[in-house]
């Protein structure tokens, strides 16, 4: 059976997990390398890309997911997620790293503070068909390389690039987790196996 991690350090964990079980995969919490070495994919929830950072480093996680996503570990980043697995940002805190899995620049908290929070239909690239998300604090793509996939854009916001993948690597600004539509987690999914 496929077993996908889920990063559990901070964040919206459970929900995630929720959608794994939806979609009729193993969830495992990882918070230790040893967790690491058993997912065929792992998912990188929102919550504060600066805390996960400092987290990543404290439980000795930073370079043993780094160096599995670099060699081929299929990785979804929600939200701070996608910052996570980002090359560079606009925003950051002095001294944040990143896993450097996607070559693009992201926007720390492009959509604006919590209270700014919203809910817009997207366009979902790979079938033109609409997708309901959650923006909360988000960032957008500001740029991509030629390579990087653009997966989904928001018109709301000036069409703004809010989904992208990169070969095993996939990000959303937005919180794919938390509605019904689990499409973002089944093409994770479709990756591991």
């Amino acid at each position: 059976m496929t077993r996908i991690g889920v990063l559990a350090l901070q964040g919206d964990v459970r929900e995630h997990e929720a959608a794994l079980e939806r979609l009729g995969v193993e969830s495992v919490r990882v918070r230790r390398a040893a967790e690491l070495d058993s997912v065929d994919g792992i998912i990188i929830p929102g919550g504060e890309s600066s805390t996960i950072d400092k987290l990543l480093r404290a439980f000795d996680l930073f370079e043993p997911l780094q160096q599995r996503i670099a060699g081929g570990l299929p990785v979804l980043g929600t939200c701070a997620g996608m910052i996570m697995l980002a090359t560079d940002i606009i925003g950051g805190i002095e001294g944040q790293r990143t896993l450097g899995a996607i070559d693009m620049t992201v926007r720390r908290n492009a959509f604006g503070r919590q209270v700014d929070s919203s809910e817009v239909e997207l366009t979902w690239m790979p079938d033109g068909s609409s997708m309901h998300a959650t923006f909360i604090r988000a960032p957008w793509v500001e740029s991509w390389a030629e390579g990087v996939e653009v997966l989904a854009i928001d018109e709301a916001h000036g069409g703004a690039v809010v989904a992208v993948r990169q070969g095993n690597a996939i990000a959303t600004s937005f919180h794919s987790e938390i509605s019904d539509d689990d499409r973002v987690h089944a093409l994770l999914i479709d990756l591991a196996r």
